[in-house]
């Protein structure tokens, strides 16, 4: 009983619970292999799987992010605007991807260098980026002006829409930044025992504002495929993300406590989410009742958590 409950609770009973799942839900879920139905679910979980790239560094250094889904939604919002003022669309892009570097940046500086709570800072950082997008917009969406960049979201490479590679290159990435890098091996370190990291050497201030810097500018990137998927710039975009991207991050295994996260896990805990919805909408749930259902895998997700902390402080 001991081996199996600590199999379930390891990186790889998440697997065993994502491969049972998937193997339910293929039986008993009409349409759910087609290749249109799988190829939906990847597009679907194209936004959290970006941010969760990064979301991951945060909680493994003890921080969280909840501003992600305004940054996203605010980045979207500027890339389109700027796209139609200037007529580039190169342009409009850089601009995004400046845009939410510097939000990231300035939560980094904020929470790193002058100490205040990552929850009370991002907490405001979402009030006011989302109020920039609502101001800049008059609180309706941007249409864009140039066609070329829906292409951003429709074009394809062997098949496949070029917004999933984009988040298979990232996981790749930021894998290999966490891993095999001084950069992730650092922000393990202070997650597990920041006092002991700055004793040992780690620049622990810049490398939080680090984390922070990197965390807007994925979460740019991912504004600028929503807005070209969605066909516009919405200020109302990309509600709640950050919840999903948490609950994605801590199914897959990352501890809330920091000092442990695997990008392998990540993957998978996106996934999870995105099948859960993908099942409620090709069951024709609705929408209240997708909320209770995110809710419950939030908190399944946070009871994990625990449940690993105690083994591993048991195995300690």
């Amino acid at each position: 009983m001991n081996a199996l409950k600590k199999t379930l609770l390891g990186e790889q009973g998440l697997v065993v619970i994502f491969a049972v799942a998937f193997v339910v839900v293929s039986l008993f879920v009409p349409n759910f292999l087609t290749e249109r139905n799988m190829l939906g679910l990847l597009q679907s979980v194209v936004t959290i799987g970006i941010v969760a790239c990064t979301m991951m560094f945060c909680l493994a250094s003890r921080d969280f992010d909840l501003s992600v889904g305004s940054i996203v939604a605010f980045s979207g919002m500027i890339a389109v605007m700027v796209s139609n003022a200037t007529g580039s669309i190169p342009v409009g892009l850089l601009a995004a991807l400046l845009c939410g570097a510097v939000v990231g940046f300035v939560n980094g500086i904020v929470i790193a260098r002058f100490r205040i709570n990552a929850l009370i800072t991002t907490l405001a950082t979402m009030q006011i980026v989302r109020g920039l997008a609502l101001i800049a917009s008059d609180g309706r969406a941007v249409g864009i002006n140039d066609p070329a960049f829906y292409q951003l979201a429709l074009s394809r490479f062997v098949t496949v829409p070029t917004p999933i590679w984009i988040m298979l290159i990232l996981f790749v990435v930021f894998g290999f930044v966490l891993n095999r890098t001084v950069f992730g091996k650092n922000t393990l370190a202070i997650g597990g025992n920041p006092e002991a990291s700055r004793l040992a050497g780690v620049n622990v201030v810049n490398t939080r504002i680090w984390i922070f810097a990197l965390q807007g500018l994925v979460c740019g990137i991912a504004g600028v495929l929503l807005a070209s998927r969605i066909t516009s710039g919405q200020p109302n975009a990309a509600t709640g993300l950050e919840l999903s991207v948490i609950s994605a991050c801590v199914l897959g295994g990352v501890s809330l406590a920091g000092g442990r996260a695997a990008m392998s896990g990540v993957i998978v805990g996106v996934l999870i989410m995105g099948i859960a919805e993908n099942v409620m909408n090709l069951l024709n749930i609705q929408a209240f009742y997708q909320y209770v259902v995110r809710g419950l895998i939030l908190l399944i997700a946070v009871l994990l958590d625990n449940l690993r902390s105690s083994a591993a402080g048991r195995r300690g």
